[in-house]
């Protein structure tokens, strides 16, 4: 069929397409919003029926990929992946070890999760430790995104492009789709191979850049007291092995121990629990200090606040001049009792607050963070008692004897997969369900962690793909495909792959799986070749997306933490993007015959 033959339907699909990626490559507004105006237009125009435009949202993989959000949400409510990023990178000599430590529990985690979400987990961890380490986060965070697309190629939901193309196979060819490690046979030769390019070549081909947040820094400084707890992970360590020396942005001013206070704490001092630690710090440190395993804080018991610990939160509030507390201490105008609030740390107009929490005494123009439930926000923020209230972001408090059943839980959706006692799908929904019945994840939680945004455009997607496929289009340009290599199927599985990484530089991956899957799949049939070569060379070309921060959501996410350039991309992804290519084209067909 050519370009003449082709009927209104095809042409106005191919018109829409067209439109599609200007205004996702000119125009600002939301990848989300552009697609499912795309599929609208499908639809309305009666090129789609409405069981095919919404057939993508029932699509097995999107289901999935939404799924999984929940059982990574229960893994970060728990600490399970705090404990396995802060345990992992450790202290090391020097970078390049630095590099090491950190790459490999990201491409490990991201074979198992989603990696999306274990990018999210890593980039407060990884910017941090490099504080710490006096290492340039440059050097690190898009090593951080490339670790994680790695991992992603190895296993069935390492990303959502797997699952989608797995979804898209088992439609078209009415099977069970592929097993949990089919795509390993190419998946994981790809990882190594990048894997060794990256931590030989990323700290040569990475400039050193400042990210734009080391400009703009929050400049107050909160006291925070904290409490050893007895028999904790931090009793019976020195402060050197507890890892509290060289805090970032943050140090132990003072310790307490049954009313002796304590300055210039030595390295070598034992903790005991019970202790009492002071800490003067940014807000981002104070809410890493709180997190840990082991310290508590110490300003009041905090399970005396009325209402669910799953609700809790940080929130910043300032006290105004006539708040009815003022001139008192924090623990002599019992702040908890008044406010059903505790005061966890204090800071006034970026001076050392000195003393214990509850003996501060408050003054006009002090910002507390306060742990609360979610009614004071809304009880508060009319109040005259303070000037200023708001929420500081992901500061639920981490349920950390949750952690190993939530790793648990992980750990048999993998086997159940694996072993294909279940499918993908359904050993998600069984984690999922069980996160949410075990209270490692709060229902609260598992609805905000779900990428709405994500599953539309997936969804979108799908339904833009069919329409390729019922109306000709999808044949038409498989065969165009063809004349540029006929007879040729190794050629043309390699334009196949050219294809899929160009259209990776304009629209997400998972769209371009999706728009590219009808025409390699035709391109196959009318060859007479095994269509798996081609559904495996679609998948690592979608997911291997290293030229540019658009071509993949990790690299969005690092982009502005790194403080990186657009070209930096290229630096170190132009010649990455090469190495997979031949990788996957000279294995895909050796391992699964034309």
């Amino acid at each position: 069929m050519g370009f003449a033959e082709l009927s209104w339907e095809a042409w106005f699909t191919l018109g829409t397409i067209l439109l599609m990626l200007i205004g996702l490559g000119g125009t600002r507004i939301p990848p989300d919003f552009i697609f499912l105006g795309a599929l609208g237009a499908l639809l309305v125009s009666g090129v789609l029926e409405t069981a095919q435009a919404l057939n993508g949202f029932s699509s097995s993989g999107m289901i999935t990929v939404g799924v999984l959000y929940i059982v990574v949400a229960g893994l970060k409510e728990t600490g399970g992946l705090n404990w396995i990023g802060n345990g992992l990178l450790g202290r090391p000599k020097n970078a390049k070890r630095g590099l090491l430590r950190l790459m490999l529990p990201v491409t490990g985690l991201s074979a198992f999760l989603n990696n999306t979400p274990v990018v999210a987990m890593f980039i407060p961890v990884v910017g941090s430790w490099c504080r710490k380490m006096k290492f340039s986060p440059s050097h690190f965070l898009i090593p951080l995104s490339f670790a994680s697309i790695f991992g992603g190629l190895c296993t069935l939901i390492g990303t959502s492009t797997n699952l989608v193309l797995n979804g898209l196979y088992q439609d078209r060819f009415g099977h069970g789709g592929l097993s949990f490690f089919e795509v390993s046979k190419i998946g994981v030769p790809c990882a190594v191979v990048g894997f060794i390019f990256v931590f030989l070549f990323a700290r040569r081909l990475l400039p050193e850049r400042k990210p734009a947040s080391a400009v703009f820094e929050n400049p107050r400084e909160y006291t925070l007291e904290l409490t050893v707890t007895a028999g904790g992970s931090f009793d019976g360590k020195s402060i050197e092995s507890a890892g509290l020396r060289n805090l970032s942005n943050c140090f132990l001013a003072e310790l307490v121990r049954k009313g002796e206070v304590k300055s210039a704490v030595p390295p070598d001092f034992v903790l005991q629990g019970g202790d009492h630690l002071i800490f003067v710090g940014m807000i981002d440190s104070v809410k890493e200090l709180r997190d840990l395993n082991g310290l508590e804080p110490a300003a009041e018991i905090l399970f005396d606040l009325k209402g669910s610990d799953q609700e809790r939160c940080l929130v910043e509030v300032v006290v105004s001049n006539t708040c009815p507390l003022l001139g008192k201490s924090i623990r002599d105008g019992n702040f908890r009792k008044h406010y059903n609030a505790v005061v966890i740390a204090v800071a006034r107009n970026g001076e050392r607050v000195h003393g214990k929490i509850g003996d501060i005494v408050l003054r006009p123009g002090d910002t507390l963070l306060v742990e609360s439930h979610a009614g004071f926000i809304p009880r508060q923020r009319d109040s005259h008692d303070f000037l200023l209230v708001g929420q500081v972001e992901d500061s639920l408090p981490i349920r950390h004897k949750k952690g190993p059943l939530a790793i648990g839980i992980l750990v048999l959706m993998v086997l159940l997969a694996s072993t294909s006692v279940l499918s993908m799908l359904k050993a998600s929904v069984l984690a999922a369900l069980l996160m949410i019945a075990s209270g490692c994840c709060s229902m609260g939680a598992a609805r905000k962690s779900i990428e709405w945004q994500v599953l539309l455009v997936i969804g979108s997607a799908l339904g833009i793909a069919s329409a390729m496929a019922t109306t000709g289009l999808a044949e038409c340009l498989a065969q165009g495909l063809i004349a540029l290599a006929p007879g040729k199927p190794l050629a043309s599985l390699a334009l196949v792959y050219l294809g899929t990484v160009l259209f990776t530089l304009l629209i997400t991956n998972n769209a371009a799986a999706a728009l590219i899957f009808p025409v390699a799949m035709e391109t196959a049939g009318s060859l007479g070749v095994s269509y798996m070569p081609f559904l495996m060379t679609i998948m690592m070309a979608a997911s291997a997306s290293f030229i540019t921060p658009m071509g993949y959501q990790t690299n969005l996410m690092v982009y502005g933490p790194g403080g990186y350039k657009f070209t930096d991309y290229g630096r170190l992804g132009i010649p990455l993007t090469v190495l997979m290519a031949l990788i996957t084209i000279v294995l895909t067909p050796i391992i699964w015959p034309f």
